[in-house]
């Protein structure tokens, strides 16, 4: 792993991303919206900034040539496929041999198999839906951009994370591979660690064709399962 396309660098999690790839040494490109160009000032000499929207094919194809890993933020902005356009872009260019890591949030299941709670359910099915009704947020859209990322046959995975709170890292999180197993409970991740875990999956092969949930190190449930 050399070098690294970040889409979606200018979010909270993408700088978090950035400094976490820059820190392990990776070349950097990253993606993100002209408007939000400035927010990644702190790393102009040090990354190559693509301005465009991430779900712009020539601006991801562009971005992504000759790069072993792509970070990729899946937002559900809007009602015009975004998510689903953007997955399908780095699906489309991406090197054969790249690492495909993707950012989602627990309320997306691969197998049917995860156990949600009222709360999740309730912002995905009543908050969701007027999100989507007044053109906001297309929660549908993410989820049929991760179900072509499960379709595909590239290396990649997605990492669907819980509620996030700020502060200073508390390491790396852990996983499982269903929402509802315990160790998951305590439903909080530092956004910094989220970041973490989707840099060091690039050089985790086992989680290739995976789709993680994770939870911080340091929350009750994780600890009570170490």
């Amino acid at each position: 792993m050399q070098k690294v396309c970040i889409i979606g660098a200018s979010g909270k999690l993408g700088k978090y991303m950035v400094q976490h790839a820059l820190d392990k040494g990776y070349e950097v490109v990253g993606v993100c919206r002209e408007q939000s160009v400035e927010k990644l000032d702190p790393f102009i000499d040090q990354m190559t900034i693509v301005p465009g929207r991430t779900n712009d094919r020539s601006i991801v194809e562009k971005a992504v040539s000759g790069c072993d890993g792509v970070l990729t933020v899946l937002v559900p902005w809007g009602t015009d496929n975004y998510s689903s356009g953007t997955a399908q872009a780095v699906l489309d260019f991406a090197e054969p041999h790249a690492r495909l890591i993707f950012s989602c949030g627990w309320h997306i299941s691969r197998d049917g198999k995860d156990v949600y709670s009222w709360k999740i359910k309730f912002l995905v099915n009543i908050a969701g839906w007027i999100a989507k009704k007044v053109g906001y947020v297309d929660l549908d859209d993410q989820v049929e951009a991760c179900d072509r990322i499960f379709a595909s046959d590239t290396k990649w995975t997605v990492v669907r994370g819980s509620d996030l709170e700020e502060g200073e890292s508390q390491g790396l999180p852990v996983w499982s591979e269903h929402v509802g197993d315990p160790i998951l409970e305590s439903n909080l991740t530092r956004r910094i660690d989220f970041a973490l875990f989707m840099v060091e999956a690039l050089e985790n092969d086992e989680l290739i064709q995976k789709a993680p949930a994770i939870v911080g190190c340091q929350t009750p449930s994780a600890l009570a399962h170490q």
